[in-house]
């Protein structure tokens, strides 16, 4: 099979597309055709080796993927031969084959395409589970920084759904008017003010219940400034490539709490957890709630192109992969 390589850490675009051994499915484990496949931030950051967890090259970055189920290794009960599936990975996405552990497989919603799905589990599932991690009410006011990204996006339909009032914060026009299409109620370009007094022009000074910070850098301590009287700071990621230090006095004045979100390793400690938080996503989408959306699909050749439109934060939304064609 061909696979996208990462042979050393660096550059993206010092990736090779080479071809691999097929993999064989251990027990409990999905062989599937992955047709689509969705690119994150952490996959830059992996191929750099500066995610949190290292993997040594060689290696085939890609969390994300959407396909259809050739073969399943001993144990596996919820799947068969040709069921159409979503893997949430931890690796090994970028590749004509993946194998993913039962736990991680999830049926793919008759509503979405390939493309659709690939861009789904990774976004929709980080959010939904900070959201939840902040115990999110309907009627509160929710800050979501980077709102036209990948997991912001995600977030901000999401909130909307749980009957938030939702502010999306972008760095231009146009990604906030992306952000309105996924029900954004207000919008922030936090390039033309700072980001602390506008939240509070728009909330008559109650600033927000909720902060989704995937961005980081110098947004993070006026967007911790924003937060309400018991408000929750998620820290999602750090896409501005800036880690915050972040004046902790802040928390204790609002008795606000700071909460870390690592969606890939509490799914693998909490495996009953995602499950339950997967049937609940499926359920919004069949019923039409959140409609998952990218906003670019490249050939596998153009692999290149697509890791520069991502690490440009040129994106608006996923960017995805087409790893065949059909």
């Amino acid at each position: 099979m061909r696979a996208l390589i990462c042979t050393e850490y660096g550059d993206f675009e010092n990736l090779v597309i080479d071809n691999l051994d097929d993999p064989v499915p251990g027990d409990n484990e999905i062989l599937f055709d992955v047709h689509a496949a969705a690119l994150n931030f952490a996959d830059l950051l992996a191929v750099a080796g500066k995610y949190q967890v290292r993997t040594p090259p060689p290696f085939v970055p890609g969390n994300e993927a959407a396909g259809i189920v050739t073969a399943v290794g001993a144990g596996v009960s919820n799947f068969k031969p040709g069921d159409r599936i979503i893997g949430a990975l931890r690796g090994g996405g970028f590749a004509e084959q993946a194998v993913v552990d039962e736990r991680f497989a999830l049926p793919m919603p008759d509503r979405l395409d390939f493309e659709q799905a690939a861009a789904y589990s990774v976004a929709y599932g980080t959010s939904y589970h900070a959201l939840k991690q902040a115990g999110l009410q309907p009627g509160e006011r929710v800050l979501v920084l980077g709102a036209a990204g990948g997991v912001g996006y995600a977030a901000v339909e999401l909130a909307k759904a749980m009957g938030a009032t939702v502010i999306a914060a972008a760095s231009t026009r146009e990604k906030l008017d992306f952000a309105a299409e996924a029900g954004a109620d207000y919008g922030i370009d936090y390039s033309e003010e700072p980001l602390r007094k506008a939240v509070g022009n728009l909330t008559d000074g109650l600033d927000v219940d909720v902060v989704y910070d995937p961005v980081g850098g110098d947004l993070a301590e006026q967007a911790l400034r924003a937060t309400a009287w018991h408000g929750r700071y998620l820290v999602v990621g750090f896409a501005s490539g800036e880690i915050p230090c972040l004046p902790l006095n802040l928390a204790l004045l609002k008795e606000a709490s700071i909460i870390g979100t690592w969606y890939g390793t509490w799914a693998a400690k909490h495996p009953e957890a995602f499950a339950e938080d997967a049937r609940e996503l499926r359920a919004m989408v069949e019923s039409g709630k959140i409609s998952p959306r990218y906003s670019a699909a490249y050939d596998f050749g153009q692999f290149a192109a697509a890791f520069r439109l991502l690490a440009g934060r040129r994106a608006l939304g996923k960017v995805v992969l087409r790893m065949r064609d059909a």
